[in-house]
């Protein structure tokens, strides 16, 4: 996939905000990997990697994921003030999160430990599961004004660590503009202050050529050999 230089940047930094926002997260799961090199519809990715298998999710990991997923399209408004549409699985992402908390998992003080929408309906031979709603119009506007809560309370906490760490966030775009893809070492290097200490690709590690003496002494003078002329063999004689 062939990209311009300015669409580049823009992911680039976006990247960027969802790894540092990931980074500075109590709590929050180490980075695995960032890169910039498209994969299928996808421009850039950033992995976490977690350090145990969990079988579920309190309401600070909750929140830590809606906040790292909201960390691009923060980075974008921040440095160009602009909005693209990038962000798009990343809002849905944490939408969805947000949502769950709200009707599923109980992690809402104004509605309590209840469960909204019954799932009913078996999924084969096309048919989805579908979600029956069972509560009022004012218990749904209630859910949407939560799930508009959270999301926007963890846009606005991305936003205050992007902002409180503006320098990091331009030098690792600047990194992943250069070397496009970097590991977590790499990473930490950035957020210390430091910088990444392999070659970029495609750009050999500069080396020092160490020059020889030169030897002084003249060499020998060569032999000289008269050519061997070759002996004559016997004339053909002729018909």
């Amino acid at each position: 996939m062939v990209i311009s230089e300015k669409e580049k940047r823009n992911t680039a930094v976006h990247e960027a905000g969802h790894a540092l926002v990931a980074r500075m997260l109590p709590g929050n799961d180490p980075i695995h990997k960032v890169t910039i090199i498209p994969r299928g519809p996808s421009l850039g990715s950033t992995w976490v990697l977690p350090q145990e298998d969990l079988r579920g999710l309190d309401e600070a990991a909750a929140l830590n994921m809606i906040a790292f997923a909201m960390g691009g399209r923060v980075a974008e408004e921040i440095v160009f003030g602009a909005k693209t549409t990038g962000a798009g699985n990343d809002i849905e992402r944490a939408t969805d999160v947000a949502r769950r908390m709200v009707c599923e998992w109980g992690m809402s003080e104004k509605l309590g430990p209840l469960a909204y929408g019954k799932k009913e309906g078996e999924v084969f031979l096309g048919r989805e599961m579908t979600t029956v709603k069972g509560f009022s119009d004012d218990t749904s506007r209630l859910i949407d004004a939560e799930i508009k809560r959270i999301v926007d309370e963890q846009h606005q906490r991305a936003w205050k660590i992007l902002t409180e760490h503006r320098e990091t966030l331009t030098r690792l775009a600047d990194a992943l503009m250069e070397y496009e893809t970097i590991d977590g070492t790499d990473l930490e290097a950035i957020v210390s202050g430091g910088t990444i200490s392999r070659p970029p690709p495609n750009k050999p590690m500069a080396t020092t050529a160490v020059e020889r003496p030169r030897d002084t002494a003249k060499a020998p003078d060569a032999p000289t050999v008269a050519p061997v002329r070759p002996t004559p063999g016997p004339a053909r004689g002729g018909a």
